[in-house]
């Protein structure tokens, strides 16, 4: 059933990318993409390319401080699976990168895959409260153009969506942690109309998983993992300035904070696996937010995902190989998740 229904999301991810590149390449006046590739200046990319790796490796720190808990691991570890882990989400669907990251970390830390995949959840909430951040100093900061009013609306209801869901998340967490055993039996509840075998697992599976859920609250082993936050999300936004200096588009800092607001909201819609139409979709409608040509844009955005896209693919089937693991044999185990988290 887990594997039928990541099929589906497939299938529909794939067929809403392929509807959005149909849109974006409609009407388009090809010249004037090969005259903005004509005029990239290349030497602005390879300390793009070096600030996105640098924004894995401090990933790969944050991801060691909230395993500290649980076991003092090796960045010599942590970052390679990083890299497989984002290697995979822009090879297989339906995230499958989180548990692949997971099982390459603790198969070479010796550790339990449902502790190692606790830790990355919380690594998610970190990612929204920094992007939340970002989001309101964007709002604040960022001035669009005349008659861009609904573009800064949106942005605003797309900050509040994120906020409440990463509080529900907070909630969830808080409750299973400080009241588990009540927690689950509402859990098991909620879950009474699916078919028994499938919410037995789904539950097993939750509690499995807060029992590897460790997180330090010292103030500063917060404020560690608080800064390299800040730093991740630092190295992944100046690459979006260099690349767009790259053609020749000179923005105030606040755009390039806009652009990424919007390529956090693509990721979040069901796409083919690499986020192929929607990462291309937000940027280039970001960029016509200042009123930048649709072809300079998605000239922008072709090398954008290109950069984030074929290097650590290229990274990842590397440490994938050192590792002697292999992508199918992980998703096979992925599809009996429930069991061996």
């Amino acid at each position: 059933m887990i594997s039928g229904m990541r099929d589906k999301k497939l299938w529909i991810g794939s067929a809403f990318s392929l509807v959005l590149l149909i849109f974006l390449f409609r009407k388009l006046d090809y010249g004037a993409l090969a005259e903005a590739f004509r005029h990239l200046d290349y030497r602005l990319l390879f300390p793009a390319l070096v600030s996105t790796m640098v924004s894995y490796w401090f990933r790969a720190v944050r991801w060691r401080l909230l395993l500290i808990p649980m076991k003092r691991t090796r960045l010599k570890n942590l970052f390679p699976a990083t890299i497989i882990g984002y290697m995979a989400n822009n090879l297989l669907p339906a995230r499958l990168g989180e548990f692949v990251r997971a099982y390459a970390l603790a198969r070479s830390e010796s550790l339990t895959t449902s502790g190692v995949f606790a830790s990355l959840v919380i690594d998610r909430l970190c990612d929204g409260f920094t992007v939340l951040l970002i989001l309101v100093i964007t709002l604040f900061t960022v001035r669009l153009p005349p008659g861009m009013e609904q573009v800064q609306r949106s942005l605003e209801l797309g900050g509040y969506a994120i906020f409440g869901v990463y509080a529900l998340v907070v909630l969830f967490l808080f409750a299973l942690k400080r009241w588990n055993r009540t927690t689950l039996r509402v859990i098991t509840t909620l879950l009474k109309p699916l078919p028994e075998r499938l919410s037995v697992k789904s539950v097993s599976l939750i509690d499995a998983f807060m029992g590897g859920l460790r997180l330090s609250l010292r103030p500063a082993a917060l404020g560690a993992v608080a800064l390299t936050s800040l730093v991740i999300w630092a190295t992944a936004i100046w690459p979006i300035d260099l690349t767009l200096r790259a053609f020749g588009v000179v923005l105030p800092p606040s755009a390039s904070l806009f652009i990424m607001i919007f390529l956090v909201f693509a990721v979040m819609v069901p796409a083919s696996p690499g986020y192929v139409g929607t990462y291309h979709a937000a940027c280039v409608y970001g960029l016509t937010a200042f009123n930048i040509p649709k072809e300079q844009a998605l000239s922008v955005a072709l090398v954008m995902h290109a950069m984030n896209f074929f290097p650590v693919i290229i990274l990842g089937l590397w440490y994938l190989g050192k590792a002697n693991l292999s992508l199918k044999g992980i998703r096979e185990k992925s599809e009996h998740q429930p069991q061996n988290l």
